[in-house]
């Protein structure tokens, strides 16, 4: 296979990270150059086993940098760009809309007008050369849940749950679906997927799109859903739901996605969209109890994991009691501003053009989820109290 240099932007994020490993593991003929400038989400920890790495490098930059940026493509002779950085929170963009316009919107503009520049200065012009943009199914805006009961679904993959496998409408995302974004989070990736296109059909480049649904799994910062419910339950608090709970998520495996992020990158049609899904619709509350129900059993049937408990309650028979991880804990709290109800992709045109389906099914992913977190507390509470710059600084610091 021939050589590569690729750029992953906001590679020392939940996605990006694992993006990163796989690369750096699968192809050690390819450069791989992790560019993430390192706020509150990102976190080098997540690649310490990679991190010395012959094929493997930590740039430390702002995708905002137009001109650092056009310099670190001359310098690494850039031929492929996997972008991935994004503020990404909703109720963040909620508070500080400019903020996700900035990196959003400006920082992928950044990125194609230097490759843009740099790509169309050599001989060879875009021959090998992609910029892969990595998207939301937000963009599109809300499905009707039109039954809210839950229906037998039209499809079924390897990953779609075992137990409760159902569709909470009649209508999906198709590639083609009307961009309809509400919140300032999904407005700035609808304008940056925008551009993206634009940039392929003024200036030819070859670019491709891709719009994935909620993805879970390992070193996703605590701030979303199923690892902040992780992270209360440990610490005995509230947990929190917005509305009736109601609110209906497609669940993607993150190792899943990577897999597909590697089938587009080598083998996606140039100026196509992908729409990347796990055929998993859950509803918050249904997520939010399976969780309560996971851990409670992982810490019935290895009581050794009770000692990362905050919460320790000595029963009767002397033990750290876990009775109180139950339903109880849920806390119905006012629901967040213009919060969509349903989100279901369709994955079909890339099942059937790459090959692409999910592997992993929903009750085994929430299961490695949670045994990761539950066996990975201080990595928790690093990027959780900042700890995890003071990483950065001994590891990077001085480079």
């Amino acid at each position: 296979m021939a050589k590569r240099n690729i750029v992953i932007t906001g590679g020392a994020g939940f996605i990006g990270s694992h993006v990163v490993r796989l690369f750096v593991n699968k192809y050690p003929e390819y450069n791989i150059i992790n560019l993430d400038k390192l706020t509150y989400a990102g976190n080098l920890a997540n690649l310490k086993d990679i991190e010395g790495k012959p094929n493997y490098k930590f740039v430390k930059m702002d995708i905002c940098d137009f001109e650092a940026f056009y310099k670190l493509m001359q310098e690494e002779h850039i031929d492929g760009i996997i972008h991935l950085a994004a503020e990404s929170h909703v109720d963040r963009s909620i508070k500080d809309p400019f903020t996700f316009d900035r990196t959003n919107v400006m920082g992928t503009l950044s990125l194609l007008q230097a490759a843009k520049l740099y790509w169309e200065s050599l001989p060879e012009k875009y021959e090998g050369k992609r910029f892969y943009h990595i998207s939301t199914d937000e963009v599109y805006g809300a499905l009707t849940m039109n039954h809210p009961e839950g229906i037998k679904p039209p499809f079924t993959t390897t990953a779609s749950s075992a137990e409760h496998h159902l569709a909470y409408g009649d209508d999906f995302f198709y590639e083609d679906t009307k961009y309809n974004p509400h919140s300032p989070y999904s407005a700035a990736k609808a304008s940056s997927d925008h551009f993206v296109r634009a940039y392929h059909d003024t200036y030819g480049m070859p670019t491709i799109v891709t719009n994935c649904s909620n993805n879970y799994g390992p070193y996703h910062f605590p701030e979303k859903l199923i690892p902040l419910i992780i992270k209360n339950i440990l610490e005995g608090k509230s947990l929190p739901v917005y509305g009736d709970g109601t609110n209906v998520r497609d669940w993607l495996y993150v190792e899943d996605h990577c897999k597909a992020i590697d089938a587009v990158i080598h083998h996606g049609r140039v100026g196509e969209v992908y729409n990347v899904g796990g055929h998993n619709e859950k509803q918050n509350i249904e997520i939010v109890k399976l969780t309560i129900r996971t851990i409670h059993q992982l810490m019935t049937e290895q009581p050794e994991y009770r000692q990362v408990l905050k919460k320790k309650e000595i029963g009767a028979d002397g033990e750290i009691s876990i009775d109180w991880i139950n339903d109880s804990l849920i806390t119905f709290v006012k629901d967040r501003l213009g919060h969509d109800q349903r989100y279901a992709i369709d994955p079909t045109k890339i099942t059937n053009e790459l090959g692409w389906t999910p592997e992993t099914c929903f009750e085994v992913g929430i299961v490695k989820t949670i045994r990761w977190y539950l066996e990975n507390q201080k990595w928790v509470e690093d990027i959780t109290g900042g700890d995890y710059m003071k990483y950065y600084e001994q590891m990077y610091g001085s480079r």
